[in-house]
């Protein structure tokens, strides 16, 4: 096998009815476009069927074809961190094991990485099930964000060195794009098919999963902006604090002066808010000394990669 190129990961949980097509539609793939430098690195996530026994034993003497698993289920960003672990390609492809995507569409934004960007995110083109809060989700991130991208949750390939930087939390794979953005990758989008499943069920379903991707929105951001600027967000939070608090105070003033009318609940407010706004600002400066270690760590593993 020649040296590998492009290392397409398959996290994989229950799909055990998938995994004969996977593999079908991958030596198909492979053998119409004459391709060599592809690897193939499925990972189970925890799965409770026979998804590995039976992906291991239909890739028998196919070395592009891997596999590797662990017992507890622990999500797609999990299962995106050890294939990217043993990936041995330069360019990373997502590529779920259902099937909804097709490789014909991996190897168009494969082809787009080799013209110069860094990250090519997949545009989910069609109707499909749940589209209206999957659309409401894209719409809130790009204007979160800011990114050049609409869709945050399609197929995706970029180069490996990307998955290595950015930071990977329970569930932030879907945040891949806005923290290469913000490292300043260069990326861009391009339309993929979104076909039905072939067999089994979505794992992706229920309100929980909405809440869990706004509150996941809300903290990414707040990595991305106010933990590199700590004073920006507590700093101005403060200060508008102290400025409310003594207004209320200059209120009570009034009344209790001027109109012979003292107010016990609007003094207490004026020293909440007071009291409150101090300790926002001695926040933003404790936060300030932590940005500026961690952007000294961050300064040393750079040198330590170098070397």
């Amino acid at each position: 096998m020649k040296q590998v190129k492009v290392s397409v990961l398959i996290p994989a949980y229950n799909e055990e009815e998938n995994i004969p097509y996977l593999i079908e539609e991958i030596e198909d793939f492979l053998k119409k476009h004459k391709i060599e430098d592809w690897e193939f690195i499925l990972i189970d996530d925890g799965s409770i069927d026979k998804t590995y026994e039976k992906f291991l034993n239909l890739s028998k003497g196919k070395e592009y074809l891997r596999a590797y698993r662990y017992s507890k289920n622990q999500g797609k960003t999990k299962a995106l961190g050890v294939g990217a672990k043993y990936a041995r390609g330069k360019i990373l492809v997502i590529f779920d094991a259902d099937l909804q995507f097709t490789l014909e569409d991996a190897k168009r934004l494969v082809e787009k990485i080799e013209e110069g960007y860094d990250l090519i995110a997949g545009k989910k083109i069609g109707n499909y099930e749940k589209k209206f809060v999957s659309t409401i989700y894209n719409k809130l991130a790009r204007i979160v964000f800011k990114v050049p991208v609409s869709d945050m949750n399609a197929m995706k390939a970029f180069k490996k060195e990307i998955l290595e930087e950015i930071p990977l939390r329970k569930d932030w794979h879907r945040y891949i794009i806005p923290f290469a953005w913000e490292m300043g990758y260069n990326i861009t989008e391009l339309p993929v098919s979104l076909r039905k499943r072939r067999a089994g069920k979505s794992k992706y379903r229920g309100i929980g999963r909405i809440i869990v991707g706004f509150m996941d929105l809300i903290a990414v951001k707040f990595q991305l902006t106010f933990l590199y600027k700590p004073m920006l967000f507590f700093g101005t939070t403060g200060l508008i604090s102290i400025f409310l608090g003594f207004l209320v105070g200059i209120i009570a003033v009034i009344l209790r002066y001027g109109f012979n009318k003292g107010n016990r609940t609007l003094i207490l407010l004026c020293m909440l808010l007071i009291i409150s706004g101090l300790l926002l600002f001695a926040i933003g400066f404790i936060g300030e000394g932590l940005a500026g270690i961690y952007d000294r760590i961050q300064k040393i593993e750079t040198k330590i990669k170098e070397k």
